[in-house]
């Protein structure tokens, strides 16, 4: 079902081509929602734009549009304002009609694409032998967030977890557990994460103070490349034992990635480097092969130069990404490759994008888009830290989620003097939780950074998790309540829009696709967030002005059905974010 703005658009157009010609085709009608309720619904400005092109007064070209725009089954008469803006209000009966519509569709009234992209996006991506901490925590929610719109809209979606699996910390590793733990590089159950994180400090300070170990380890990263079977073992069994807690903290979260770490592009790294040079961009500077970039320079305004491999002959993280970037294009077919990283690597993806695309990898049917996202913060307004200072275990983050809620779930089950089970309390402060945790995140502007606060993000008040979620649970104790099975109310039963909270709720509901359509593109979750605690505010006052199970009929049935697609919606839009409802709180 196209969208309300969707349809005002074509008929607005059509009324432009009747008014002043078929050379308006394709003019921007310049519709959006109004600014405040008492201008309508909908506005255009577009009278004030066109007034150079057709030489009128705007208030002539208005006048002109609204004569011949055919809206008279959606929109009440037009009303021009001012200088020459239209105001559009639509009538209760549309709202009803289109409401009755998508009642009976599991997708609400969404509609897939018309034309579905291959995309790919790159989100998570953590170091092998290092534990997911606070600054996995964005892009793993955020990337996951946008995986699951582009799916819902219809495009094929890969879901790539880039992990740090190669390079010169894994010789530095394995030489230290030569010396102090040789099991851990024979027996998978040996050591867990936390050993192998500490074991990489003490390596990294090692090698920091002992040249004959920096030989060593750099002979083991010889050896690693060169597909030594002792060394290569030894690497395969520290990726196994971090992909086993990196898939504990996915699993809590609900999160699903194909691993394709940059051991994969390694092989592809010399013809990447082969490529650049046949192409002509290629330059050798102080040993290192580079290209130049465009556009970049240093602080005495020369081009800066992206090293594709250095001159001792290694590779870098450019190259890689160059590497993952052509096998994306060319092996994956992807369309469209978003990478979900923090806002310090803007210029690094720049560099790499520009790269691509003078070496002609990056076509024009391609594109390549960075979403970047700010920092974690404490409440001191610095970056988000323990007590000791340490970067926060992303594990220890969501626990401590869990663990507050929890307890006041206990105190308010006990004011309530209700009776619930162990699993009940545990399952619920689980989901609210993890959902707290997820909620926050999305709901910022995600180029911003964010204060981290337990007690705003369980707060059952405000633009939070557990106020969407209460909101749901309480259009469901309105169902047990009144012996109601939502599910099988079937599409006999008519919505009637009479009261004002009724049409504001109406209006909301049906918005949900032109929400979906701007987050496809933008890729700003915190729109469907907005969207969502919006429409738990006006379930709200709607709940609060209108009886529902002591109105009388036809009303009562019509505000069940009301109850029903707000909780539908909410269950939706929910699931976009990653995160479940729950049906009692």
């Amino acid at each position: 079902m196209n969208s309300t703005l969707e349809q005002l658009k074509v008929k607005f157009e059509q009324a432009l081509m009747v008014a002043f010609g078929d050379g308006m085709a394709g003019t921007d009608p310049m519709l959006v929602p109004a600014s405040n309720p008492k201008f309508g619904d909908y506005q255009s400005n577009a009278a004030l734009s066109l007034t150079k092109k057709l030489g009128q007064p705007p208030r002539v070209i208005a006048e002109n549009i609204v004569k011949h725009i055919d809206i008279i089954d959606i929109c009440e008469p037009p009303v021009i304002a001012g200088p020459g803006f239209i105001n559009f209000t639509l009538k209760p009966e549309y709202l009803a009609a289109q409401l009755n519509t998508i009642q009976i569709d599991p997708r609400l009234g969404v509609e897939l694409v018309k034309k579905p992209e291959r995309a790919i996006v790159d989100f998570s991506s953590p170091n092998i032998a290092k534990e997911m901490h606070v600054g996995h925590l964005r892009s793993t929610i955020i990337g996951d967030c946008i995986s699951r719109i582009l799916e819902f809209r219809g495009h094929e979606v890969l879901r790539l977890n880039h992990v740090g699996d190669w390079g010169t910390q894994f010789g530095m590793l394995i030489a230290y557990l030569r010396e102090v733990c040789p099991a851990a590089l024979t027996t998978s159950e040996a050591v867990d994460l936390g050993d192998l994180v500490n074991f990489y400090r003490q390596a990294k300070q090692h090698f920091d103070a002992d040249e004959a170990f920096q030989e060593a380890a750099r002979q083991e990263v010889v050896q690693l490349q060169a597909g030594a079977a002792d060394t290569r073992h030894a690497w395969q069994l520290l990726c196994e034992q971090s992909r086993k807690e990196f898939e504990v903290i996915y699993d809590l979260l609900d999160i699903h990635l194909t691993e394709r770490g940059e051991s994969f592009y390694n092989p592809l790294l010399p013809d990447v480097v082969a490529e650049l040079d046949r192409l002509g961009l290629l330059v050798v500077d102080a040993g290192a092969k580079c290209v130049f970039l465009e556009g970049f320079t240093n602080k005495d305004g020369n081009p800066l130069p992206l090293i594709v491999q250095k001159s001792d002959g290694g590779y870098n993280y450019a190259t890689t990404d160059l590497a993952a970037l052509r096998y994306r294009i060319g092996q994956d077919g992807a369309e469209r490759i978003i990478y979900v990283t923090d806002a310090g690597q803007a210029n690094h993806f720049a560099q790499v994008f520009q790269v691509a695309r003078r070496a002609g990898w990056i076509s024009d049917g391609v594109e390549v888009v960075h979403v970047p996202f700010g920092l974690v913060l404490g409440e001191d307004g610095k970056r988000l830290k323990t007590r000791s200072g340490d970067t926060v275990r992303l594990r220890d983050l969501i626990d401590e989620a869990i663990a507050r809620f929890r307890d006041y779930l206990e105190e308010k089950i006990k004011q309530e003097g209700r009776e619930e089970t162990e699993e009940f309390k545990a399952n619920v402060a689980k989901v609210v939780g993890i959902s707290a945790v997820k909620y926050a995140d999305l709901s910022q502007n995600r180029n911003s950074n964010y204060v981290f606060s337990y007690d705003k993000m369980l707060a059952p008040l405000g633009n939070t998790a557990p106020y969407l979620l209460y909101a749901y649970a309480r259009i469901q104790s309105i169902s047990r309540k009144g012996n109601i099975d939502f599910e099988a109310l079937g599409g006999e039963v008519r919505i009637l829009l009479e009261e004002g909270t009724e049409l504001v709720l109406a209006k909301h509901l049906l918005q949900l696709g032109e929400v979906l359509s701007n987050v496809e593109q933008d890729l700003l979750p915190n729109r469907l967030c907005l969207y969502l605690y919006e429409l738990s505010e006006k379930f709200n006052q709607f709940y609060e002005q209108c009886p529902v199970l002591k109105s009388e009929e036809p009303q009562r049935s019509s505000r069940i059905r009301l109850c029903d697609l707000t909780a539908r919606t909410l269950q939706l839009g929910l699931s976009l974010l990653g995160i479940p409802v729950l049906d009692r709180m």
